[in-house]
């Protein structure tokens, strides 16, 4: 059995700032990722926004990594050229939700949010005038980001940095103990055994099953997930605006929201559609569904605009029974494995906060 100091499980873009990090720290690790190539999962299939830290709940995980990693995040991407775009995001309230947009700007700024502004209705006829909407609120350190350049870039330093990334590796199962994980992996050439003294679990939609095929993990501790589905529609015309327009957030999202890719072009999503296993295949049914949504903040978007674009799934934590909404970083002060951190429901703003988790990472 072949045995190796740190094994880091999966190379989307947690995987991949945790590597670099770790590397830059003089702690190389092994990488180990399941599909041909890195971030062809939650990293690749979203919405590429740089969020601005608007929505969580001041003291959770979520909010913190977030406007963290907003700061990082720029100045990672200016000072290595990766293509990036701070357009800005207008959160749009109609008649009846000026106080939702109230609350939600001071849970921002308890958060520790920058760069937000409220404009009236005036104002927001002025910037935005096809918008149907009493006021707004406006992040402007909120922007757009090259998702495949960020994991390129973080993949290019933690080799250079002594990380080792293997594809088409896939742990099937994981003998625990403390400071000593072993490892069954399949490989392109068979199955074999892998020894490891630090173990990191930063699989994305298969971080909780790997959990469970942890031997020696308590099981008070294991969590169980569901999936939610994220489809999107493209805008088979030019984008009304420069922006990054979206409702007010709803209970399992943010909203059917219009976002740009660095191109200009505008698509519409994500749902939330329930799913038992993850797939990707948009179903042309839930057109109808997107445009009434669409129309709540834009009453006159021309008919047949949409068409079918791509999914996503998002992993929704639960931990003893009850919902999760939080990242949730277990170490050993959870489960009494030293050398063992799962990673766990990193969905959504996970790609903004990929830098600040790789810190919190690295000074466990």
């Amino acid at each position: 059995m072949e045995r190796v100091g740190t094994v880091i499980i999966g190379a989307g873009v947690i995987g991949l700032a945790v590597a670099r990090a770790l590397a830059r720290a003089g702690q190389a690790p092994l990488v180990l990722e399941h599909e041909s190539r890195f971030g062809e999962h939650l990293s690749s299939r979203n919405s590429e926004v740089i969020h601005g830290g608007l929505y969580y709940p001041p003291a959770s995980l979520k909010a913190r990594a977030c406007v963290r990693g907003n700061i990082l995040l720029h100045e990672y991407c200016s000072a290595r050229n990766i293509a990036h775009r701070r357009c800005g995001k207008l959160i749009v309230a109609g008649p009846g939700q000026a106080f939702a947009l109230q609350r939600l700007q001071d849970n921002a700024l308890a958060s520790g949010a920058r760069g937000l502004a409220i404009l009236d209705r005036r104002a927001l006829r002025r910037e935005e005038p096809w918008l149907t909407g009493e006021q707004a609120l406006y992040s402007t350190y909120s922007g757009i980001i090259d998702s495949h350049g960020l994991m390129a870039s973080l993949a290019r330093e933690a080799e250079d940095g002594g990380a080792l990334l293997a594809p088409r590796h896939q742990v099937t199962a994981v003998r625990c103990a403390r400071g000593d994980f072993r490892l069954l992996v399949q490989t392109p050439d068979g199955t074999m055994e892998l020894g490891c003294e630090r173990l990191i679990n930063a699989a994305g939609l298969g971080a909780v099953p790997l959990v469970a095929a942890m031997e020696g993990f308590p099981d008070q501790q294991r969590p169980e997930q569901e999936f939610a589905k994220g489809n999107y529609f493209t805008l088979n015309r030019p984008a009304p605006s420069e922006r990054l327009i979206y409702p007010l957030p709803q209970e399992h999202g943010l909203g059917v929201h219009l976002t740009l890719d660095l191109a200009g072009r505008a698509r519409f999503g994500p749902d939330v559609e329930w799913v038992a296993t993850p797939d990707y295949h948009v179903d042309p049914a839930r057109r109808p569904a997107f445009e009434q949504a669409i129309r709540q903040y834009w009453p006159t978007l021309p008919k047949r605009a949409l068409r079918p674009d791509y999914a996503g799934v998002r992993p929704k934590l639960r931990m003893h029974g009850e919902p999760y909404p939080d990242f949730l970083i277990q170490d050993h002060r959870d489960h009494g494995l030293d050398g063992l951190i799962n990673l766990l429901g990193i969905e959504s703003p996970g790609l903004t906060a990929a830098l600040a988790l790789a810190e919190n990472v690295a000074r466990i």
